[in-house]
């Protein structure tokens, strides 16, 4: 069951999960904040232009009531994930840092990057995450599905056991790129489930859908490298089968046609929201513009929110237009 309201007031979540999708253009900057008053960043958006993405993060945490960053968790190190945290760390404090542990890339710029954040990583508290294990984020359950490579053995309770998807699909050939050793965490609060793969790239994503689903349905899903081409398989979205995506895409990064048919050809798909109009795919490849936080290529860094009660009931609110959906558990 829907409803929507185009117009009304943002409301705010009565002892709620709020989640803001934060506008890096491209990259990801996810900010997660819950009833027991805990915040988790995932990712940090790009380097560069003034620190932009770490003042439109300080905006959204101000939005949030939020001070300090309690857990910031880098999916990869990743210029439009890892390259922010420099000017983040001289907006807000930063406890706990989470990651994949080594960098596994070589070359002038990975190691720019790397030494650049752990530099401030050094001044927190290192958390390095494997598959299976949680991030202590109190108010909400975060679980670390893959990370360095690996994903996790066995299956979750709410798994969904034998893939149909899966018939007559190889698994793809080994990436041997930072993207394939993506933290990727199961996000979970009362009947509400979230996945955020960072850019995990699809012989991972085999790995955890095929021959057996290993992680079960999902209200939400945060499209996996931007909607990019290099992950969103068929059988990993139909897997999941979620009931709502959101394509965090820059207007020239991500936002891959065929990843969006994908998504929008799988059978609980109610809706797909967008941080951005994607500028390499037609108007059929795109959500409506009411579903677009940012329509224009030069935009004002307009973030989706979306509000989560503990019944699964989630809603979300695209802060340009002030067009928002709720939706209840199916």
């Amino acid at each position: 069951m829907v409803a929507a309201l185009a117009g009304a007031p943002i409301l705010a979540g009565a002892a709620g999960l709020e989640i803001y999708f934060i506008d890096v253009e491209g990259g990801q900057a996810t900010l997660f904040v819950t009833p027991a008053g805990e915040s988790l960043l995932v990712d940090a958006g790009w380097p560069g232009s003034g620190h932009r993405d770490a003042a439109r993060i300080a905006a959204a945490a101000k939005a949030a009531g939020v001070k300090k960053i309690d857990y910031l968790l880098i999916t990869s190190y990743r210029a439009g994930t890892v390259g922010g945290v420099q000017g983040l760390a001289r907006k807000l404090p930063i406890l706990h840092f989470v990651d994949h542990g080594a960098q596994t890339e070589t070359g002038r710029d990975a190691a720019v990057l790397y030494n650049e954040y752990s530099a401030f990583r050094d001044k927190g508290q290192h958390i390095v995450a494997t598959p299976g294990a949680a991030i202590p984020v109190k108010g909400m359950e975060v679980k670390v599905l893959s990370a360095a490579g690996h994903v996790i053995d066995a299956p979750l309770a709410a798994s969904g056991g034998p893939n149909p998807a899966c018939e007559g699909y190889p698994r793809p050939a080994a990436d041997t790129t930072e993207d394939g050793q993506s933290v990727g965490v199961l996000i979970s609060f009362g009947d509400f489930r979230m996945v955020d793969m960072g850019d995990l790239t699809r012989d991972r994503e085999y790995d955890l859908a095929c021959p057996v689903d290993k992680i079960g349905r999902v209200d939400l899903y945060l499209a996996s490298h931007n909607g990019g081409a290099a992950s969103g398989s068929a059988a990993f979205v139909r897997a999941l089968d979620p009931h709502v995506a959101i394509v965090a895409s820059g207007p020239r990064e991500g936002g891959d046609a065929g990843v969006w048919q994908t998504i929008r050809d799988t059978r609980g798909v109610l809706d797909i929201w967008q941080l951005h109009y994607a500028m390499g795919a037609d108007k059929q490849h795109n959500a409506p513009d009411t579903f677009i936080a940012n329509i224009d290529e030069q935009c004002q860094a307009d973030w989706i929110r979306v509000s989560v009660q503990k019944d699964g009931t989630f809603h979300v609110v695209n802060s340009r237009n002030r067009f928002q959906k709720t939706y209840t558990k199916q």
